[in-house]
């Protein structure tokens, strides 16, 4: 049985929140304290190209260190056609024969091409539910992609990662799969545009 994580599934309803934003809300607040709305967008266009590359096994050595912080101010034109065409390439590669196999690269990281793909997934899944509660959207990742995610997540340090991710944490006694993986990404689930990002 294949149990390799589905992109296909979590990018496209990525691709739904993005094509979804409008330009109006390029300057809301997010999830990510240090992001607006139209930097994390500049963020996972960025990102889905390095991941893509990753899959490929294609210009590992052309970045050594991590990228730059996401920046509207370099935001790509037509941003509502180019990143759902990133994010499916990204799917696409991952799918190819070896992409898993043997070590690749990504923001200047060394890894294993199977742990590349979960953290592929775990950047386009999160930084979608962050673009989707800041501009008030239903975000609902499939139970196959959030399974895939659980024991992912669960090994991230409690402390965090600094650079990567924050602390976990609290979450409600039974919270959902999304609402897990969210708070062992650093995420405060009960984040709203009203409340302080943090």
């Amino acid at each position: 049985m294949d149990d390799r994580p589905d992109l296909h599934a979590a990018t496209e309803l990525v691709t739904e929140v993005v094509t979804s934003i409008d330009e109006s809300r390029l300057t809301a607040t997010t999830p990510c304290p240090e992001y607006a709305v139209g930097d994390l967008l500049d963020h996972l266009a960025g990102l889905a190209t390095a991941f893509t590359l990753a899959a490929r096994k294609e210009g590992l050595d052309a970045h050594s260190g991590p990228p730059p912080l996401g920046s509207a101010d370099r935001l790509v034109a037509g941003w509502k056609q180019v990143i759902p065409q990133r994010l499916a390439e990204l799917a696409v590669a991952w799918d190819a024969p070896g992409a898993r196999d043997g070590m690749t690269k990504a923001g200047g990281i060394d890894m294993p091409g199977e742990v590349g793909e979960l953290v592929a997934l775990n950047e386009v899944v999160t930084h979608g539910w962050d673009l989707a509660a800041a501009t008030g959207q239903p975000y609902a990742p499939d139970a196959a992609t959030l399974a895939a995610l659980a024991g992912f997540t669960s090994q991230f340090p409690r402390e965090g990662s600094p650079g990567a991710f924050g602390p976990w944490r609290a979450t409600a006694d039974d919270p959902t799969a999304l609402e897990r993986v969210l708070a062992q990404n650093g995420r405060d689930i009960t984040w709203s545009p009203a409340a302080p990002a943090g």
